[in-house]
């Protein structure tokens, strides 16, 4: 099990991904966090599951990016706006980074 600060506004980026060879999240993280540990873990649908019934900025960003990686660009334009970010066009590998980064440093 990697060892970081129970707190997830304590954990780095590397460490958030090292936990993506555990079998289940870790408990700490929010459910947005969780939604891109399982979407890191290859489960894209345990991860649109958990964001899409939320709201808020964060939710529709992350769900923003689940469709853009479906392969849906209407409905994650749909999301995009909702979040009040522009529609990524960077590899999708950079803005799960940049998406789960941020919110590591909000919470």
């Amino acid at each position: 099990m990697p060892l970081f600060i129970r707190n997830s506004s304590n954990m780095t980026l590397s460490a958030f991904t090292a936990t993506l060879q555990d079998k289940t999240p870790p408990q700490e993280l929010s459910v947005l966090l969780q939604a891109l540990w399982w979407d890191g873990k290859g489960d894209w649908e345990r991860a649109h599951d958990l964001v899409q019934d939320l709201s808020g900025k964060n939710a529709a960003w992350i769900h923003a990016y689940l469709h853009r990686k479906e392969g849906d660009p209407g409905n994650a334009a749909y999301w995009y706006s909702r979040a009040s970010q522009p529609v990524c066009k960077e590899d999708l590998t950079i803005e799960w980074n940049q998406i789960t980064g941020t919110l590591l440093q909000s919470h």
